[in-house]
């Protein structure tokens, strides 16, 4: 009861000091970050959280869920169709050098072996679709970097999801069953993106008979019911929740937009507080003794991690594109790492791996960081697409905003 009590005393404080966050580098996320680690036994000591506590994978489970959930439902697949190359070197090409770079610096600057820096590598190359929200809900910013990050963001997680495993299997006492477990993570991957497409149609399906359909009052509880549903069956089978919940958002948008629509205000809500949730438990974790286990070869890893592995490894995915170089830039230095992280992260120190602590605290500082650096920047660098000047101007036919032509972007989806 006490971490409820805490919650929401955060909760008030960041609403209360949400207007001046929207206008500042004040972050909401970091208040909650921040607020975790004064409770934890690393300061006041009123509520007592281990990585191995059950609530940690919760809460980052759900919070990751309800993000991928609402952040697919701003994406538009008929325009996706058309603007699919920036995604897709993200995807294909920005990611696995971030996945390299990064094993590379684990190894030479940490000292944990190839198969762990590896592991280090691939939990950290997906970018967090819950701070990227910060950019891609602002509808200033550009439609075709919005598309860009939100798309990213959105499937990596899935994508890392069985490198990860591979990897803890490969690293392990059970290092030789890394081919089995292969095909049983893409069993849970295929299953996820079945469960994401096919639940949503089934609902669309039942609501087009004539004895049935929502009450206009009661229209916004069929996307929850229907994200419920999905939640729980993905985790009853084993499938993949992330894919599930990014492809479910997506088809339930293009199926039903007036069950998007009515459920938005209620999703966005809901996403927000399982994200403070999360970041309030992850706080806890972050106690002095933590950071003082982290060796200064880990703390070198990290800021590369933030300040160069990213960005240089976006920018080379990004050459020869119609991006322009501001977007380019933007697109480079938002690459945080968050909720997903920390779930993959929590399964390599439960993995009982023979470097599973060392790489998890390396871990956990880098998503403490990456979460302060990148939360508190938002606000600048959307100034940078002149909030000021196309704030309330509504996007044209093609998601474009029809006020500023200098700053109308080349095409793609207009997520809010």
């Amino acid at each position: 009861m006490v971490l409820v009590v805490v919650f929401g005393a955060a909760l008030l404080v960041a609403v209360l000091l949400s207007g001046l966050a929207a206008r500042t580098v004040l972050s909401t996320s970091f208040l909650f970050l921040v607020g975790g680690a004064l409770v934890s036994d690393g300061f006041l000591g009123l509520i007592h959280i281990t990585p191995d506590s059950e609530i940690v994978s919760v809460t980052a489970d759900l919070a990751l869920f309800a993000v991928l959930f609402t952040d697919g439902m701003h994406v538009s697949l008929l325009k996706l169709r058309t603007n699919w190359r920036n995604p897709a070197r993200a995807l294909g090409l920005g990611m696995p050098l971030a996945f390299v770079f990064m094993a590379l610096v684990t190894h030479y600057l940490v000292g944990l072996d190839w198969t762990t820096s590896f592991l280090v590598g691939a939990v950290l190359a997906p970018t967090d679709p819950v701070f990227a929200s910060a950019i891609v809900g602002r509808v200033e910013v550009p439609a075709k970097l919005r598309q860009l990050l939100n798309v990213e963001s959105g499937i990596n997680d899935g994508l890392a999801l069985p490198v990860v495993l591979v990897l803890i299997a490969a690293a392990g006492p059970t290092a030789g069953s890394a081919n089995a477990s292969g095909s049983t993570i893409a069993l849970e991957l295929v299953l996820g993106l079945a469960f994401g497409v096919l639940l949503p149609l089934g609902v669309d399906g039942l609501i087009r008979f004539r004895l049935l359909g929502a009450e206009p009052k009661l229209q916004p509880l069929l996307p929850l019911a229907t994200g419920t549903i999905l939640y729980a069956a993905c985790h009853l089978t084993h499938a993949n929740p992330y894919l599930a919940a990014f492809s479910a958002g997506a088809v339930l948008a293009h199926t039903s937009p007036e069950a998007k629509a009515s459920f938005e205000p209620l999703g966005e809500a809901l996403a927000e507080l399982t994200k403070f949730a999360a970041l309030l438990v992850f706080g806890a974790l972050l106690t002095p003794r933590l950071f003082g286990d982290l060796s200064w070869g880990g703390y070198a890893a990290v800021i590369l991690a933030i300040f160069l592995i990213r960005p240089a490894s976006m920018l080379l995915s990004l050459l020869g594109t119609r991006i322009s170089r501001k977007e380019r830039l933007v697109a480079a230095w938002f690459g945080p790492k968050g909720f997903a992280s920390v779930v993959y992260g929590l399964l390599v120190l439960q993995s009982g791996i023979p470097q599973a602590e060392e790489a998890f605290t390396l871990i956990a500082v880098c998503i403490a960081f990456s979460i302060i650096a990148h939360s508190s920047t938002d606000v600048p660098i959307a100034r940078a697409f002149d909030v000021e000047d196309l704030a309330g101007i509504p996007d044209g036919p093609d998601g474009e905003h029809t006020g500023n032509k200098a700053l109308q972007p080349l095409g793609g989806t207009g997520g809010t």
